[in-house]
């Protein structure tokens, strides 16, 4: 069964403009930095099937004419193939959000063919810049990958699996795999939580109830880039301490 990365164009292919948000002259078009370099090697080392994913608001209106998309458009799709990034498909939906259309992000309308077809979902991801794209990811059974600042709020740990703004990490998460791991352990004396995220920051939040391995964990974690969450309960207080015999 083939894989797929549904990925959005705008703010993850190509800088969204700020203030109209519409890319519509060529004077405009900007590439995501690295998108090139790193989608290249995803492309070549791993066996994604690729497809452009968007929304263009009133796609088609005076506010926004087709003659002034489709120059860019046709310079972004042409510019991917000069670097061998090809995509099997390229889903534009035209509508404006007030026409709450089935066609239109986070709902799945366009993506029927990937729904009932011969595609592992489970292992596909949806990559974009807006919670939009992560609730597309729900609504199709995949996991999503944010480009958004890794300190924001709004991680969604059921659907959301990495949340960068640099294509690197997300070429280094799919060659690793999702490194992270739960586990708890409880007993009639103790509770112990452990979550560690192989492929994180430095974050850490440790309470042991011993201060310092609280703060030696804290360094493994700060220098280790491995995001480290440990909450130790119970009796702390009935717990051997070990002495060190120096010999004479």
């Amino acid at each position: 069964m083939k894989k797929v990365l549904f990925i959005d164009r705008d703010g993850t292919l190509v800088i969204e403009p700020p203030e109209t948000y519409q890319l519509d002259s060529l004077e405009k078009l900007e590439f995501y930095p690295f998108v090139f370099q790193y989608l290249s090697k995803i492309v070549n080392e791993f066996d994604y099937e690729l497809v452009m994913v968007t929304n263009q608001d009133g796609l088609g209106t005076e506010s926004f004419p087709e003659k002034d998309f489709l120059p860019v458009q046709n310079k972004i799709i042409k510019a991917f193939q000069n670097e061998g990034i090809l995509f099997s498909n390229i889903l534009i939906d035209k509508s404006l959000p007030e026409d709450n259309a089935p066609t239109r992000k986070p709902k799945t309308g366009m993506l029927a063919q990937y729904i009932h077809g011969n595609y592992n979902l489970a292992n596909s991801f949806v990559i974009g810049d807006r919670l939009t794209d992560m609730q597309l990811a729900r609504n199709l059974g995949t996991k999503g990958i944010l480009i958004a600042d890794s300190n924001a709020d709004g991680f969604d740990e059921s659907v959301q699996v990495l949340q960068t703004e640099n294509w690197e990490d997300i070429y280094e998460f799919l060659k690793l795999g999702n490194r992270k791991a739960v586990v708890e352990r409880k007993t009639k004396e103790t509770e112990v939580l452990i979550k560690i995220n192989l492929n994180g920051n430095g974050n850490s939040t440790i309470k042991t109830g011993i201060g310092f391995f609280n703060h030696m964990l804290e360094q493994v974690s700060k220098h280790g880039l491995i995001d480290l969450e440990i909450d130790v309960k119970g009796d702390l207080e009935v717990m051997n301490i070990i002495q060190l015999k120096i010999p004479p």
